[in-house]
Formats: C-alpha cells, structure tokens, sequence
C-alpha cells in the first residue's frame, strides 16, 4: 500500500497557505511519521478587506479562487488522500463570507470550514504538545494571527484554559480593535495567572517566528528568547517605515507592517503574566490541521 499524503489549506487574515506531509515508514519505528513535502505562503491579506470594509472585496475573491485552483492542482501532483481548508478569523468576520465559500466550492471543488477561534487554538495546542520535550511548569500557548490572537494556558502540559480574542495584527493595522478588546485580554489572563508561577510563553505564527530569526540574544538549543530581546527589536523597529524595515531587516512587504503589532501583542501578554521567555516552535495551524486529520486516519486503522 502507498503511502498516505495529507494537505492543509489555512485561509489566515495575513497570508494562505498550502502545507503538504506524506507518511514516512521508519524501518526501527512501529508508529509512522509524517515529514513535510511542500509548503506555500501567498500573502493575500483578506483581513485588509474585512476589517474595513466589512467583506472579501470582489478582486480578492477571483484571487482567491485562482489560489484554490491552484493548490487543488499541486493536491493532485503530489497524490493527496485527504485535506482540510480552513478559514479564520477574515472568514469569520466577512458578512459575504458564506457566499465566498459557497462560490469557491461550487468552482474548485474545495470545501472551506470556517473554524471558530476555539478550534484554532486547539488545533495549534495540540499539534505543539506532541512536540514538548519538557511538559512540567506552566505555559500561556500564544498564537498571533492576522485578526485575532488564541491563548491557551497550560499547566504540566494540560490544558488549563482556552481563550480567543479579535486583537491581531491586520486588524491592528485597520483600526479596528476596541479598547474594551485589550481590557478583556488584560483583565482574564491577569486573573487566570494569579496563581501560577514562573509562566513562560509559547509564541506562534509568521510574525514570531521571524522575531526570533531577528533576535541576537537567544537560546538557539532550546529556542527560546528572552522578553527583553523581544523588547529591543520592538524598540528598534516601532520607530522605522515599512520601507525602512524592509531595506534594514530584509523583510518582505507583507511582514514588514505586521510585524510591530505583532510584538506588541506578544509585549503586552509578557508583561501582565510577568514571563522571561518566549519559546519559539516553528510550528502553526496548518501542521495542527494534519495532525487532527492524520489522528482520524490512524484511530480507523
């Protein structure tokens, strides 16, 4: 029999993108893993749409429809047996939303599944837990996206809580976050931290990853880095234009907006659960996506 090959589309607020993993059999292993064969990042940045003008525009619906004919042609080149769209936070807030998924499925034949912000997270969670080595203590899972950031709080690797907010980093950029927004963040994770200590922090999404990439001071064996690395960065590029961050940092136009209220997300967490660390996976909901679905394979085996 040949090996099984799974796809995750993640439709984020910032960029889509197309993951693709084949099964690997391990001669010294019973169990199989999963190791990657493609990845694509397109940055579409539906979430401009959506959080100003309430909608998928009518130009980013036809490039969104070309981008699902696409990644349904690569699904056939590489063989997939089974796949998952998502849609978060952009999807879940456009008023014509329905109708953009009606129409791409009547199109293209791929299905989107808009995933509430609970889903997401722990999508994300635990696709991280198979990857932590250390379990004990006590960590907040952070994950930044375009339109909204998803917490988790984990204590000796259970999960204690789990949180979703519409403060993200396009939505930042749009105007669109309310004041009340960052009190409710700041009011729940003060309380539901007040009893724990030595709370370290889980960081994932595009923008933390390159944080870290960017970071000096870091711990690159356990990949971690300190708040006060995080700090500097953010102090250095708050001041600077986009262009400027783009010529001085070498990032792309789609990450050099983003990227700030990015850290100032991650900032803003650090400081109220008073965490020393950032610990950087590189890791995100598209591998949450085929994980669940690899899962559902193996209970039926």
């Amino acid at each position: 029999m040949s090996n099984k090959c799974y796809a995750a589309i993640d439709i984020g607020s910032n960029a889509v993108r197309l993951l693709i993993k084949k099964e690997k059999e391990d001669e010294n292993l019973i169990s199989k893993r999963l190791s990657k064969v493609m990845l694509l990042r397109v940055p579409l940045r539906l979430g401009f749409d959506v959080f100003s003008l309430g909608e998928v525009s009518e130009i980013k619906l036809v490039k969104l429809r070309r981008l699902m004919k696409a990644f349904r042609q690569l699904m056939k080149i590489y063989e997939v047996t089974d796949y998952r769209a998502c849609a978060t936070s952009a999807m879940r807030d456009a008023k014509n939303g329905k109708s953009v998924i009606k129409k791409i499925l009547k199109d293209t034949g791929i299905n989107i599944e808009v995933i509430d912000g609970q889903e997401e997270a722990h999508m994300i969670y635990n696709n991280h837990i198979e990857c932590m080595e250390d379990r004990t203590g006590n960590y907040i899972y952070v994950d930044v996206g375009g339109g909204s950031t998803e917490i988790n709080l984990l204590t000796n690797g259970e999960l204690v809580q789990s949180l979703s907010y519409n403060i993200g980093t396009v939505r930042i950029l749009s105007g669109a976050v309310k004041d009340e927004t960052w009190a409710q963040m700041k009011d729940d994770l003060t309380r539901l931290t007040a009893d724990f200590q030595g709370i370290n922090i889980i960081g994932s999404g595009g923008n933390i990853n390159k944080l870290y990439r960017l970071a000096e001071k870091k711990d690159k064996k356990k990949m971690r880095m300190p708040i006060t690395s995080l700090q500097g960065l953010y102090d250095e590029l708050k001041p600077l234009t986009p262009e400027q961050r783009m010529n001085e940092f070498s990032l792309k136009a789609d990450r050099a907006d983003v990227i700030v209220p990015a850290a100032e997300i991650f900032l803003t967490i650090a400081n109220i659960v008073k965490a020393e660390y950032i610990h950087v996976p590189v890791i995100g909901l598209a591998d949450g996506i085929i994980d669940s679905l690899y899962s559902k394979q193996l209970s039926k085996e």
